[in-house]
């Protein structure tokens, strides 16, 4: 019985959007909007949870394909509210289609933003964490796509594809870097995964980026001091020994005062991987603590600006 109502309400779905696509391809885009929104709140009274869902995404897309950029970043905002009021579970396949509602949306409209920061939300069960790392990556991947390099590198440090990172890292680099600053962009992208405990992500995104990059020698020892530096590094990691860790930090003073983060982000990979106690000071103050604040759970992008890659933000827990 509950196959026959199944199959009975799938064809009233397939009924309902036959009239809502033919009234949105006669132009009649306002009541059609309306009339989507009529249902979504119908179902959802019904507890029709997976019909409400699916016809709000495939009427957004259906908007977006008409360039009606306000209705269907609405009907995407009432997919999200289906998930978060039926509690759905997490799948690939959903954060798959909301990746494709934001790959669509209008780059620089603020209704992307929400949407993103909502989306993220939901996707680790409406905690303080930063997101689940599969849609991090699906997004950082729709960045890249957009040339956006330093909100997709945003994205990839919080996914766990440390390979599509490098790939991306080696276009940023090649498109916007500085010749000189080849190995930084990579050095940085290593230290953040550091900071954010993901070891396997650090490691593998060193190895891809050096061995694609153009204008890296293959190594190690590579020519640059600072990526010998970090291949030393995730050796340390590995083996743990704190001597080994301050030995390496002093021997390449040099190379790591090219950016005054990079002693930073240390301090904090001395106290995740080498038992180092943390400093004693009114908690994190200065440079570290605003771009600390900057991430910690507020889900603030970069505004997409383009700025050297040395000091875009991470959230360090």
């Amino acid at each position: 019985a509950a196959a026959a109502t199944d199959a009975r309400n799938r064809g009233g779905v397939q009924r309902v959007e036959g009239k809502l696509r033919a009234s949105v391809e006669k132009g009649d885009y306002y009541e059609a909007h309306q009339m989507y929104r009529t249902l979504f709140f119908r179902y959802m009274s019904q507890g029709k949870h997976a019909e409400a869902r699916e016809l709000m995404y495939n009427g957004a897309l259906l908007f977006f394909s008409y360039n009606q950029q306000n209705s269907a970043a609405d009907l995407s905002m009432l997919v999200l509210e289906v998930l978060e009021k039926s509690e759905t579970k997490v799948e690939d396949e959903i954060l798959e289609c909301l990746a494709k509602l934001f790959s669509q949306m209008d780059q620089n409209s603020p209704e992307r933003v929400a949407f993103v920061s909502r989306a993220l939300k939901w996707s680790t069960g409406g905690s303080g964490k930063l997101g689940h790392p599969k849609l991090h990556q699906l997004l950082a991947v729709t960045l890249w796509k957009e040339q956006n390099y330093s909100e997709s590198r945003y994205h990839f440090l919080h996914s766990s594809d440390g390979e599509g990172c490098a790939h991306m890292l080696v276009e940023y680099s090649a498109s916007r870097g500085f010749r000189s600053e080849v190995d930084m962009f990579v050095a940085q992208a290593v230290l953040q995964f550091l900071c954010l405990k993901n070891k396997n992500s650090a490691s593998v995104v060193f190895s891809t980026y050096t061995e694609k990059h153009p204008s890296i020698e293959r190594g190690p020892p590579f020519v640059q001091p600072l990526l010998n530096f970090i291949w030393f590094l995730l050796l340390a990691v590995d083996g743990g020994k704190l001597t080994v860790f301050t030995v390496l930090c002093e021997q390449y003073q040099p190379s790591l005062k090219r950016d005054p983060m990079y002693n930073e982000y240390l301090d904090r990979i001395g106290q995740l991987f080498f038992g180092v106690p943390p400093k004693q000071s009114p908690s994190y103050g200065g440079l570290l603590g605003n771009l600390l604040n900057s991430l910690m759970g507020s889900g603030e992008e970069d505004d997409g600006t383009e700025e050297p890659p040395e000091d875009s933000p991470i959230e360090l827990d």
